[in-house]
């Protein structure tokens, strides 16, 4: 297995970043070029930026959050949210961002994932999967689709998906640690890396899904407190996981 990835993950709305438990009960925790910058100097390897909310206008306000954060990074960055042609994907990528990430849009119209990845390549597409129960959701985790989430992992890579960001619905926010279950099943079914998400409360958290997956995302254990994520880095890879730019952080 490559280096590890850990992965702080700001959802968005209205330019701002929120958090929420099981994806309900949003509250504000930052800007999100700040936070970006806080993440980036405490040893993040890469950052997520998801649009949870977003609409038509949105994809404009992302547009100029996405130039910001990457006037103050030098770590890959994806963005998910209101993403729906290849014009949408072109717009982020063009603006700084590293990939995109693909969900409800996808679901819909699976092409779309072929139509970026032939344009950008592979690497730069994600497909985020929200799964209840090992079913698949869309619109912000609110509506089943009637989809095995394993099936439709294997579909995504299928027309070109090079990465998974798989969150469970059921432990997104619960600190109860994340569903490692589901994440074997798909990392066993499909050969592009899969990014755990959705339940981290605590470095052990975050070790037991590296130890069985390529990345994992991390969100309200470091949002409340940015300057603890060296600290969760380090206890991470004194767990015996060796984390993407450890030379870098450390040296």
């Amino acid at each position: 297995m490559p280096f590890a990835r850990l992965i702080p993950c700001l959802d968005v709305t209205n330019g701002r970043v929120v958090k929420g438990v099981s994806f309900k009960g949003l509250r504000d925790v930052g800007d999100p070029v700040e936070l970006a910058r806080a993440y980036s100097d405490g040893g993040a390897d890469e950052l997520v930026f998801l649009d949870i909310t977003a609409t038509v206008h949105d994809v404009s306000t992302m547009v100029d959050v996405v130039r910001r954060v990457g006037e103050v990074v030098n770590i890959p960055f994806t963005v998910g949210g209101g993403i729906r042609s290849r014009q949408d994907a072109a717009r982020i990528i063009e603006a700084g961002a590293d990939r995109v990430s693909l969900n409800s849009a996808a679901l819909a119209r699976p092409e779309l994932i072929s139509e970026i990845a032939a344009l950008f390549g592979s690497q730069a597409v994600v497909v985020a999967i929200d799964s209840g129960a090992g079913q698949v959701y869309s619109h912000g985790g609110s509506r089943p689709v009637g989809l095995d989430t394993v099936a439709w992992a294997q579909r995504a890579v299928q027309c070109g998906a090079g990465e998974i960001l798989l969150t469970s619905i059921d432990q997104d926010g619960q600190r109860s640690g994340y569903d490692l279950a589901i994440t074997v099943a798909v990392r066993d079914a499909t050969t592009v890396p899969v990014i755990a998400s959705g339940g981290a409360g605590s470095a052990a958290h975050v070790v037991d899904a590296l130890r069985v997956t390529d990345a994992a995302l991390v969100a309200s254990i470091v949002h409340d407190d940015p300057s603890q994520l060296p600290a969760l880095r380090r206890a991470i890879i004194d767990a015996g996981i060796s984390l993407r730019h450890f030379e870098e952080v450390y040296s």
